[in-house]
C-alpha cells in the first residue's frame, strides 16, 4: 500500500509539469483506475495559487478530466464491471443501489462533493449498472466536481502559499458542509413538491 501511495505521489508530481492537461489527466484517472488522495486537490491549489490568473482553466480541467474519468467506469459498471468486484469500494455498493434507485443525481452529486476516503468509485459504478440515464449523471458531475474544484482554486488564488495547508485543516469539513447542505436544500425542494396543492 505504501509503494502504490508513493508510485501515485510521484505519477501526480510528474503530471503537475504538464499544468492544465497534467490536471485533467490526474482527474479522471483518479476517478477511474487510479486513486490520488488528496494529490490531485493539492495540485489544484497549487497550481492556483502560482497562475491565478489560470485558476478557472485550472478547475475546469480538474471538472473535465473527473468527468471522462467517471463516465468510464459509469460504462464498465453498465456492462457489468467484472474487474471491480474485488475493488473494496465495492463493499458500500449496497447500500448505494438501494440509495440511487430513489435518489441518482443527488447521490451522485453529494459523493462528488466528499472529501476522500469517500467511496466515490462506486457510485458510477453503480450508476452505470443501475441504468441512470447519461444526461443526468453528467449534469450533477458538472455541479458537483464544478462546486468543489472551483471552490479550491479560488482557495488557491485567496490564500495564496497558504493554501495547501488551509486545504489538508480544513477539506473535509468544507465539503461535508457543503454535501449536507445541498442535501438539504434537495430535501426542501422535495418537500415543498409533495405539499404544494395540486392545480
Amino acid at each position: 500500500m505504501h509503494s502504490f501511495q508513493a508510485f501515485a505521489a510521484h505519477l501526480g508530481h510528474v503530471l503537475a509539469h504538464y499544468g492544465g492537461w497534467g490536471l485533467f489527466l490526474i482527474n479522471a484517472l483518479d476517478s477511474s483506475i487510479l486513486a490520488f488522495p488528496l494529490i490531485n486537490d493539492l495540485l489544484l491549489i497549487h497550481m492556483a495559487a502560482r497562475h491565478p490568473s489560470q485558476a478557472p482553466l485550472y478547475a475546469l480541467y480538474c471538472t473535465l478530466g473527473s468527468i471522462v474519468g467517471s463516465f468510464a467506469i459509469y460504462y464498465l459498471g453498465k456492462g457489468g464491471g467484472r474487474i471491480f468486484k474485488r475493488n473494496p469500494e465495492m463493499r458500500e455498493a449496497g447500500r448505494a443501489r438501494r440509495w440511487l434507485r430513489r435518489n441518482d443525481f443527488a447521490t451522485v452529486l453529494v459523493a462528488s462533493l466528499l472529501p476522500p476516503p469517500t467511496p466515490f468509485k462506486v457510485v458510477p459504478i453503480v450508476a452505470g449498472a443501475m441504468g441512470m440515464k447519461k444526461s443526468r449523471l453528467l449534469s450533477s458531475l458538472i455541479i458537483g466536481r464544478g462546486i468543489r474544484f472551483v471552490a479550491e482554486a479560488w482557495v488557491g488564488m485567496r490564500y495564496g502559499a497558504e493554501a495547501e495547508n488551509f486545504l489538508r485543516f480544513h477539506l473535509a469539513f468544507l465539503s461535508i458542509l457543503t454535501a449536507a447542505s445541498v442535501l438539504l436544500l434537495i430535501v426542501i425542494y422535495r418537500y415543498l413538491q409533495q405539499t404544494a396543492p395540486a392545480e
